[in-house]
């Protein structure tokens, strides 16, 4: 190679090597400082934007991290809390570093389908990620993490079932305006997912002892991390919320019935985190076994070559494992989550030690979530719409808002038959401020298992449970959204203004975001959840009790539901 090439190489690796999130710097301390000073001298007053020497430096037990400062809240991404060597493996500690650690980059994202959020339209480009099986990695905003206080810490944990998503892979999941508006400190974590995060493997080796729940020990391993390092960041290591929306509510409540993970949190928030057969209930170690049995069987992989696991393309174990999963779910008639017919989920699995019992129990809940107060709620309309959501260019003109009386009232009939009557009284009765069109859908497939939570829990007698209803609607396209699946999350970060082609970025929104990420606010504060203006808000009984509605109108309301899913499933068992 000639040396104009030489040369030129170097400086591209160079320049990669600035922009990996692996990426030390082993300067002499002379140089950092001095080139510090330089960096301080070329700030100008009311910089939105700052990097370079000295900013955003601190300190982790594994070496010292740099990040960024944007709009006065500073932020890391993709911060390694733990290592995770092999597949189905625990991790292990993160071998310490010197020098300075450049956490600019989000890090890798576990192994999945390929997917975005959003999907691209609207001229958002969609988000894409590294994949890897070592993808034990963090990201942290806070406002000031020299400052010496101590702030309340919110863990945020992603939703995607137990199957997909990542930390970063929406910006309603950026921490930055959050952060600010609480003055606390917000993490992401990312860790082990679907088949490398819950193949049951124990049989086969002490190695694999914890495969099943692999991906929970990860956020574990996350959790002792915060206990250890958030204290550099300017949090409080004894405040600690974890929170999460579908998947990631599901995730919290498995956390909350580990026992290794007691004490790393002290309270927990679950947004639309259940339905039937995940969030209250997880997979069985029976069920667990005859999915990686059927895998394995798949594969032609036996206990003789079982080291063909850790080089098997990713792609044909998912294949295969995808197809156990849903002749298994077959044969233990497992109802689909979404959809008809019997299948099954990547899930935690009840192994009777590292995860003893279902987070619901036949008459309370699991022993380990005891003491954690609960903030707990779902969206009115959740997947009830998603038919038209997913096919925009023909609904904005068809949908319940440019029905006539007649279609409507014929739609209703079509979908209640007799009880139509009965249940749009008990509809507008339970929301008042909605219409008769909007009867037609009404979520229960999330609705009635986070109800069951909630009395579970109540019926504990541990710490308290708090409930919520989202309601708002999206103005835009023809009013087509509602109040969908994951539509409360840009609100609960304070993001609106990052998914304006959701919501429309009107004034009542921006009130609302306002009034939703208080409250959450308020609840990682002191563990109960405000609203200025609403009556107190009171917990959630065994047998019932209040609900905050999170609408343009915010109201505190008792039971409000209970007449309506009586008639639309009166056979439900709380």
């Amino acid at each position: 190679m000639r040396k104009s090439n030489k040369l030129a190489a170097s400086a591209l690796l160079a320049l990669l090597a600035v922009y990996s999130p692996a990426f030390a710097a082993a300067v002499p301390e002379a140089q950092v400082k001095t080139a510090a000073r330089v960096q301080a001298s070329l700030q100008q007053p009311g910089q939105r934007f700052q990097a370079g020497p000295g900013i955003a430096v601190t300190r982790t037990q594994a070496g010292t991290v740099q990040g960024f400062i944007r709009n006065g809240i500073y932020a890391y991404y993709g911060i390694p809390y733990a290592v995770a060597e092999k597949r189905f493996e625990r991790a292990k500690a993160v071998t310490p570093w010197t020098g300075i650690r450049m956490a600019v980059r989000p890090g890798a994202i576990s192994p999945q389908a390929a997917g975005s959020f959003p999907n691209g339209d609207w001229g958002e480009p969609a988000r894409a990620f590294t994949m890897d099986n070592d993808c034990l990695n963090l990201n942290v905003w806070t406002p000031d993490p020299s400052d010496g206080k101590r702030r309340p810490v919110m863990v945020w944990l992603h939703g995607g079932g137990f199957e997909a998503g990542s930390a970063l892979e929406s910006p309603a999941y950026e921490g930055e305006n959050l952060s600010r508006r609480g003055d606390e400190v917000v993490v992401s974590v990312n860790h082990r997912l679907n088949v490398l995060g819950h193949l049951n493997l124990e049989k086969y080796g002490p190695e694999y002892k914890d495969s099943a729940n692999v991906g929970i020990a990860d956020l574990v391993d996350a959790l002792r991390w915060v206990r250890g390092n958030i204290a550099s960041f300017g949090g409080d290591p004894s405040n600690v919320t974890i929170f999460g929306e579908s998947g990631g509510g599901a995730k919290v409540l498995t956390l909350m019935s580990v026992p290794e993970a007691k004490g790393l949190f002290q309270k927990g928030i679950v947004e639309s985190g259940a339905v039937e057969t995940m969030g209250p209930y997880v997979m069985t170690e029976t069920q667990s076994e005859r999915v990686t049995e059927l895998t394995l069987q798949a594969l032609g992989i036996t206990e003789k070559n079982l080291d063909a696991l850790q080089s098997l393309p990713y792609e044909k174990l998912a294949e295969a494992s995808g197809r156990a999963l849903k002749q298994a779910g077959a044969e233990f008639k497992v109802p689909q989550a979404l959809g008809t017919g019997y299948g099954m989920s990547w899930e935690p699995v009840v192994d009777g030690k590292f995860l003893p019992t279902q987070p619901v129990t036949d008459d309370s809940f699991a022993e380990a979530g005891r003491d954690v107060p609960l903030l707990i709620g779902s969206n009115l309309t959740e997947w009830t719409g998603f038919s038209e959501i997913v096919n925009l260019d023909e609904t904005q003109y068809d949908n319940k808002n440019t029905w006539t009386d007649a279609e409507i009232a014929a739609r209703l009939k079509a979908k209640y038959g007799n009880r139509a009557d009965a249940v749009t009284e008990a509809f507008l009765n339970a929301y008042p401020d909605k219409q008769k069109k909007d009867a037609l859908y009404i979520d229960t497939m999330i609705r009635q298992p986070i109800l069951k939570i909630m009395r579970h829990k109540a019926a504990q007698g541990g710490a308290p449970v708090y409930a919520y209803l989202f309601s708002w609607e999206s103005p835009l396209m023809n009013g087509v959204y509602m109040s969908y699946h994951t539509a409360e999350i840009p609100f609960v970060f304070h993001n609106t203004d990052k998914l304006e082609s959701r919501i429309g970025g009107s004034r009542e929104a921006e009130r609302l975001a306002d009034r939703m990420s208080d409250a959450w606010i308020r609840f990682a504060r002191t563990g109960v959840p405000a609203v200025d203006g609403a009556p107190a808000w009171t917990p959630y009984g065994k047998d019932g009790g209040a609900t905050m509605i999170f609408d343009n109108k915010i109201r505190l309301v008792k039971d409000h539901d209970a007449r309506l899913l009586q008639l639309l499933d009166p056979d439900y068992t709380y």
